[in-house]
Order: structure tokens, then sequence, then C-alpha cells
């Protein structure tokens, strides 16, 4: 079966896992994937040598241990994207057009770096009973140098009102429509 001892396994996952950890609050997205992906596999193969000598059993384990670690993964993925974008919605929902202001996110879960931005409304959309604005929004990311003006990317949306709350109306990025489809 495995060479190396349950207690070997389970140090070693415990340095995989709080080694993902520390890729998470560094923000790499893709280190972060991979990093879930092989740490849940190391935390399987330790379950497994715990519980069962089948490999058969084991091979099950560490299979439903990885897919529950990236199924975790996708949904704090999926968070972080809804957190800016109420964020987003939330400062466009009061601005007639032309207007602008800022907005910016604090993640609950820090696997991304927190975000900021402008935001402005285009144009008003809908009806009496559908009130929607067409917004462009950037994302701002600090300058290399002291002094400099941020990097800024370009976007454009829509939000529409939601009884008394303003949503993201988009429909690819839109995460509560999308699910784990997205």
């Amino acid at each position: 079966m495995f060479t190396i001892s349950p207690t070997d396994a389970s140090r070693r996952a415990l340095f995989l896992l709080g080694l993902t950890a520390l890729a998470a609050l560094s923000g790499c997205s893709s280190l972060l994937g991979e990093g879930t992906g092989a740490a849940a596999g190391i935390a399987g193969t330790a379950i497994a040598n715990k519980v069962t000598d089948n490999p058969t059993v084991a091979t099950g384990i560490g299979l439903g241990v990885q897919a529950g670690a990236k199924a975790a993964l996708a949904y704090a993925q999926r968070q972080t994207r809804g957190e800016e974008q109420d964020a987003i919605a939330m400062a466009a929902g009061p601005l007639a057009v032309g207007k602008v202001a800022d907005w910016n996110v604090k993640h609950r879960l820090p696997i991304e770096s927190d975000a900021r931005g402008q935001v402005t409304v285009s144009r008003l959309i809908g009806g009496a009973n559908l009130q929607c604005k067409e917004v462009v929004f950037s994302i701002d990311t600090p300058a290399d140098k002291p002094g400099a003006d941020p990097l800024r990317e370009f976007y454009v949306t829509t939000v529409c009102r939601d009884g008394e709350h303003w949503r993201w109306a988009s429909a690819e990025p839109a995460t509560a429509r999308w699910g784990s489809l997205q």
C-alpha cells in the first residue's frame, strides 16, 4: 500500500493545507486552485490510511475529499464575486446619469485582494415597473510607484432595482443566477 505512516501523512496534509492557506491569503488564484486540489488529495490519503486498507475505498475517499475541497473553493470564489457585484450595484443605484461614485469591497474571505474603483451611470433602461441602469465601472489596481495614478480596467454592466435594492443584472457574471455553472 503506502510507504508513509499515517502520522507522517497527517503532518504532510497539515503542511500542505497551511501552504494552501498562505496561497489563499496572497490572492494567487491558480496556485490556490491547484494547491487546494493537491492538499485535499494528501488529506484524503491520510484519512483513507486511517480508515481502510482497501485501495478502492481509499481512492473513493481521496476523490470525495478532493471534490469537496474544490466545490468549497468554487463556492468561496462565487461569494467573492458576488460581494464585488453587490458593492458596484449599491454604488450605482442612487446615481443619476453622468454622475460618478466610488465603490469598494473588503472581502470576508481573503482569497482575493480587496477591490475598489469608480462607477458611473451611462443610461437608464426599462419602463414603469422595470428600473435598470447601464453602468460603466472601473477596477483600480494600485500603481507600483508612489504618487502614480492607479491602473484601471473598465467594464460595462447592467444593474436593476429589486424592491429597495439594486442588483447586478448581467447574465454571464451574475453569480446568483448561474451558481456553479459559472
